[in-house]
């Protein structure tokens, strides 16, 4: 691929132009907003002006309910030899293609699974998609060479392309991207008018949980128009297991030990089954979840606090697999809770004791 057209330079369009562009590809890039093209321009990504002739490949970073619009518009203008698009929905945009009679053999529809709370091109990064899944669900009348292209687009942003069918796809995505957004949702608008006294103890898991529910509402309205239907039908699961939950939980309250005795059953019967589906979860660069030990260090809220950390345990010959921080309530300080292999935990505390760290049992 030595050219590329991206249509659409929001975060995904632009971070995908930024990652081709490092890899030398001349990419050009157009947007409904020609600012926000300037503006990825600007960054790097490539350069606003329309191509001369037709390039390689053309990515459709639009909206899911727009794709299929501006996917026929360029196809039938003959913009690139090869067309795919970024949408996280993908069953939708090919039947919407089909309905319109063009020719798919030059279409693939994609999926990175990537993404941030933030939008638009000041929000992209060339590594965005780096390590991460980029789902492509060719057709059998995709063309090798449209495949191809795709695949070397996944490349280039150091992506794992992942083959599916489109509408299997869209169901898995249900599960594991548009029903939990919305739960964050609903958990993250319980805070909205509550006591502040109460708000102010929020700690880490409420911060883990409500995360996501800081993107803009916008997107995600297009994305669950695109695919409302097996949302709605997790969300009908969800709403049978809270039922269940609701009733352990009112039987708890039961002067009746039978009753209470039924409560803390139904409680740790959906506790477990969490256990069992958070465990299928895949850790570090997508292999299998890893039992990491927990060295919790103590410290203030100051510059370079955590570059001495993770200097510190480099010297201790220690890797650090994953990282979390927790923020003390109405103090400048924290907790930074260091994952390592079990068998260099011992060795980490007992080095960053010896430099002077806080460590926490």
């Amino acid at each position: 691929m030595r050219t590329a057209l991206v249509i659409g330079t929001g975060l995904i369009g632009t971070s995908a132009a930024l990652a081709l562009a490092g890899r030398g590809v001349v990419v050009h890039l157009a947007d409904h907003d020609p600012e926000q093209a300037r503006t990825a321009a600007a960054l790097g990504a490539g350069t606003d002006e329309a191509p001369e002739g037709t390039v390689d490949l053309a990515i459709v970073a639009s909206p899911p309910a727009h794709v299929a619009e501006v996917l026929a518009d360029a196809m039938r203008r003959g913009v690139a030899r090869g067309y795919l698009d970024v949408a996280s929905v993908k069953g939708g945009p090919r039947r919407a293609l089909e309905a319109l009679g063009l020719d798919l053999s030059s279409y693939i529809g994609t999926h990175p699974m990537s993404g941030r709370e933030k939008s638009g091109p000041l929000a992209a990064t060339g590594d965005l998609f780096e390590g991460r899944p980029w789902v492509l669900t060719p057709t059998r009348d995709t063309d090798t060479e449209v495949l191809n292209l795709a695949l070397e687009l996944v490349s280039h942003c150091r992506a794992v392309p992942v083959v599916m069918d489109a509408d299997a796809h869209d169901r898995a995505v249900a599960l594991v991207s548009h029903m939990p957004h919305l739960v964050s949702s609903m958990v993250a608008a319980r805070l909205e008018n509550a006591e502040e006294a109460a708000v102010r103890l929020c700690g880490q898991g409420i911060r883990d949980v409500t995360r996501i529910a800081a993107s803009d509402p916008r997107m995600w309205i297009d994305i669950l128009s695109a695919n409302p239907g097996p949302v709605a039908d997790l969300l009908t699961d969800v709403a049978g297991d809270l039922e269940e939950t609701v009733r352990a939980l009112r039987a708890l309250q039961s002067a009746d030990e039978a009753k209470r005795l039924e409560g803390t059953s139904g409680i740790e019967d959906v506790l477990r089954r969490g256990n069992a589906g958070q465990v299928r979860v895949p850790g570090k660069h997508g292999a299998a979840p890893r039992v990491y030990e927990v060295v919790a260090v103590l410290i203030d809220d100051q510059p370079g606090q955590l570059a001495r950390i993770f200097a510190d345990a480099g010297r201790a010959g220690v890797n650090v697999e994953d990282v979390r921080i927790e923020h003390a309530t109405g103090q400048q300080a924290g907790l930074v809770q260091l994952m390592v292999e079990p068998k260099a935990a011992t060795v980490l505390s007992a080095a960053l004791r010896e430099r002077g760290w806080a460590i926490r049992q």
